[in-house]
C-alpha cells in the first residue's frame, strides 16, 4: 500500500516529505512505546503512533523507518518536520484514534509485522 492510500484511508493531513506519497509500504507497526519501536527488523514499515515529539523523529530515524502517523491529532512541530526532512521521511497526522487507524489500515490490507 502507498502512502496516498494510507493518506485517503486514514483523512490523514501529509506535514512533512509529500514527495515520497508513492513510497510503497509493506506492514505496519502501531505503538506509544519507542523502546518497542527499537525491536523493529523490517524494512518499509509504516509507524503509528500517539507520541508527538522529537525523540519519536530520532527513534524512527535509529530503526529505519521511513514513515509515520500521528494518531489523535497531534501536532507535530517545526523542530520534528525540520529532523524528518534531514532523514527524508514521510510525517502524517490524522484526527483518528489509533484503534480506529490501524482496524482501517487493517481491513484495507496493510499487514502487522507481527
Amino acid at each position: 500500500m502507498n502512502i496516498q492510500q494510507i493518506q485517503m484511508l486514514t483523512e490523514a493531513t501529509v506535514v512533512c516529505g509529500e514527495n515520497g506519497q508513492e513510497q510503497e509500504l509493506l506492514s505496519a507497526f502501531a505503538s506509544d512505546l519507542m523502546s518497542d519501536v527499537l525491536t523493529l527488523d523490517c524494512n518499509d514499515v509504516l509507524l503509528i503512533t500517539g507520541l508527538c515529539n522529537l525523540q519519536t523523529i530520532r527513534t524512527a530515524e535509529m530503526a529505519e523507518v521511513g514513515c509515520i502517523l500521528f494518531v489523535r491529532g497531534k501536532k507535530v512541530t517545526p523542530d520534528m518536520i525540520e529532523l524528518a526532512n534531514e532523514n527524508q521521511m514521510v510525517l502524517m497526522t490524522t484526527e483518528h484514534s489509533m484503534f480506529r487507524t490501524v482496524g482501517e489500515l487493517y481491513t484495507n490490507g496493510l499487514k502487522p509485522i507481527y
